[in-house]
């Protein structure tokens, strides 16, 4: 009995494994909850499918965070900074429809999927944007991490 759990456990260490994360050395992930009223003006837009929003750094987020709806009372939340660059002047990204852009190098990411939709062709690492938790109560977007 003893070596048969001696095997299961063995099974599980090895089985956990930490090869697959690929941290984004470039974005610190800082702790947040910000809570947004979508009876607000400022956030009213959220209240339509497809509709995103940029919410400044001094609330949410290192450099600020995307919000859309992705409809069914479903939202997503995406950091402010461009993920390939160190947060600096230019790395603040500008909200353009549904697409964020990052002033640095002109990456275009989906506020869909957070996807980098311009990915250059060489052999260089890229990253996608850093998402953040999103639940949906009471008329109002609770973004955190």
């Amino acid at each position: 009995m003893m070596k048969r759990l001696s095997i299961v456990i063995l099974l599980i260490i090895t089985a956990c494994s930490n090869d697959g994360t690929n941290r984004n050395p470039y974005l610190q992930e800082i702790g947040f909850r910000f809570e947004a009223n979508l009876n607000l003006p400022s956030y009213s837009p959220l209240t339509n499918t497809g509709s995103a929003i940029y919410i400044p750094s001094d609330l949410a987020g290192t450099r600020g965070v995307f919000v859309i709806n992705s409809g069914f009372d479903q939202f997503r939340a995406f950091e402010g900074s461009c993920p390939n660059h160190a947060p600096n002047d230019c790395s603040t990204m500008e909200l353009d429809g549904q697409i964020a852009t990052c002033s640095c190098d002109d990456y275009r990411y989906s506020l869909f999927t957070g996807q980098l939709l311009n990915t250059p062709e060489d052999e260089n690492r890229y990253y996608d944007m850093l998402e953040y938790r999103t639940s949906f109560s009471g008329g109002s977007v609770i973004i955190s991490n």
